[in-house]
C-alpha cells in the first residue's frame, strides 16, 4: 500500500478513537428530507433503547432530536440561493457525553435573517422554567411565527425539555450566507446543568469532515436494527446513476454485516459489537470505510486472505469464489472468506485495509472500499 493510502486507511482508526473519547454516535452531513431524518431517528431509537437509559431521557432526547431535525429541513436551503457548496450542507451530529446526551445541527442562513435569530435565542436563554412556557404561549397566540413553520416555538420547546440554554454560533459562508450552530444538552441528572459549552470541537470536526467530504459517520455498538436504519439513510440518498447506488448499497451491506458477525467487544459494550462506518463521495467514486475490533489471532490468517483476494483478477477471481463456495469442507462462509471475495468482486477494485494493536488479545481492523 502507498503510504497516502496506508494514511487514508489508518484515518479510521483516528477517527474512532477521536469519536470514542467525546462519545460521538453519529453524524450526518448532506440534504435532509422526511426519509432521511425519519431513518436518523430510528437509529438513536435504537441506540437508546441498548443504553439502558430511563425512559424520560430517552422521551426527551427523542423529543430535541425531532425539533432540530425539523428545523435543518425547513431550513437548510435559503429562498432564491439553492446548496451548491459541499460547505452549505446541512448537519446533525449526538454524542453521550459529560452526563448529557448532546445535540448539534447546523445548516445555512441568510444573514439578513441573523439578528432576529439571535435575539430570539437570547431571548430565550434569559428566562426561566414558568417564564418560558408563558412566551411559548404568547407566541402562539401572536402568531408570530416564521414563514417556515414556527421555528421559534420549536426552539422554546427545545430549551423546555432540555433544561438547559440553547447554545449557538454563527460562520460567514460569503456576503450573503453564514452557517448556523445550535447546540443543546439533555442532562442525565436534573442538578447538572450547562452554563456555557465550547462548539470549537465541533466546528473544527465539520471542517474536518467537509475537507474529507464525509456525507455518514456511525459510531458505536452495530446490531442488525442499527444497521437497516443506516442502510434506509443511504437508501433515501440521492447517490449517482441506480447501478452505482445498488453497488454502494450492496457492499455496505457486506461491510456492516462483517462488523455484526464477526467483530469483537473492547469491553462490556451493550447492543452489539462496537465500530465505525462512515461514506465519502470524491470526484468520480464513493468510498466506504469500516472500523472495528477484531481478535489478535485472527489478524495473521485475515491478512493472508485479503492480500490473495486482492492479487486475484477477473476469472480467477470468479473461479476462486467458485472453489470457496462450493468447498463443502469448510464449516462456515466465515472461514472460507466469501464476504471478502464478494466485496472485491463488486466493487472491482483493491480491497485496502490495516490492523492497530489495542492490547494483548485486540486490534482494530480498518477496511476501505472505493466504487
Amino acid at each position: 500500500m502507498a503510504s497516502e493510502k496506508l494514511e487514508d486507511i489508518t484515518y479510521s482508526f483516528k477517527l474512532f478513537e477521536g469519536m470514542q473519547k467525546d462519545n460521538l454516535g453519529y453524524i450526518y452531513r448532506g440534504l435532509f428530507t422526511q426519509n432521511i431524518t425519519d431513518n436518523i431517528i430510528s437509529l438513536a431509537e435504537n441506540n437508546l433503547e441498548t443504553s439502558g437509559e430511563s425512559s424520560k431521557i430517552k422521551k426527551r432526547v427523542f423529543s430535541i432530536m425531532v425539533e432540530c431535525l425539523q428545523n435543518v429541513t425547513r431550513h437548510q436551503t435559503p429562498k432564491d440561493l439553492p446548496v451548491e457548496d459541499p460547505e452549505q450542507a446541512g448537519i446533525f451530529v449526538i454524542q453521550n457525553h459529560n452526563q448529557a446526551y448532546q445535540i448539534t445541527s447546523g445548516n445555512v442562513i441568510e444573514k439578513g435573517l441573523i439578528p432576529g435569530l439571535q435575539g430570539m435565542l437570547e431571548q430565550i436563554n434569559s428566562l426561566e422554567k414558568e417564564e418560558l412556557k408563558a412566551y411559548y404561549k404568547k407566541i402562539l397566540e401572536d402568531g408570530s411565527i416564521s414563514d417556515k413553520g414556527g421555528a421559534g416555538l420549536g426552539l422554546i420547546e427545545m430549551a423546555r425539555k432540555s433544561g438547559n440554554k440553547l447554545f449557538f454560533d454563527f460562520k460567514d459562508l460569503s456576503s450573503q450566507l453564514s452557517y448556523f450552530y445550535l447546540h443543546t444538552a439533555i442532562s442525565k441528572d436534573s442538578e447538572n446543568t450547562f452554563d456555557s459549552i465550547d462548539l470549537n470541537n465541533i466546528k473544527n470536526l465539520h471542517e474536518i469532515i467537509i475537507q474529507k467530504n464525509i456525507m455518514l459517520i456511525f459510531n458505536g455498538c452495530l446490531n442488525q436494527d442499527s444497521l437497516i436504519s443506516l442502510l434506509s439513510i443511504i437508501e433515501s440518498q440521492s447517490i449517482g446513476a441506480v447501478e452505482v447506488k445498488k453497488k454502494l448499497f450492496n457492499i455496505m451491506v457486506e461491510m456492516l454485516q462483517n462488523i455484526v458477525k464477526h467483530g469483537v467487544k473492547k469491553g462490556d459494550e451493550l447492543g452489539g459489537n462496537p465500530g465505525i462506518f462512515f461514506l465519502s463521495e470524491n470526484k468520480n467514486s464513493y468510498t466506504l470505510s469500516t472500523g472495528n475490533y477484531i481478535s489478535k489471532d485472527m489478524v495473521k490468517p485475515f491478512s493472508e486472505k485479503l492480500d490473495h483476494v486482492n492479487s486475484l483478477e477477473g476469472d480467477d477471481l470468479d473461479m476462486f469464489y467458485t472453489k470457496r463456495l462450493l468447498n463443502f469442507d469448510i464449516d462456515s462462509s466465515k472461514e472460507a472468506g466469501l464476504g471478502i471475495i464478494d466485496l472485491r468482486m463488486k466493487s472491482g477494485s483493491k480491497l485496502l485495509y490495516s490492523f492497530s494493536d489495542i492490547n494483548d488479545s485486540i486490534s482494530f481492523f480498518s477496511l476501505q472500499v472505493t466504487i
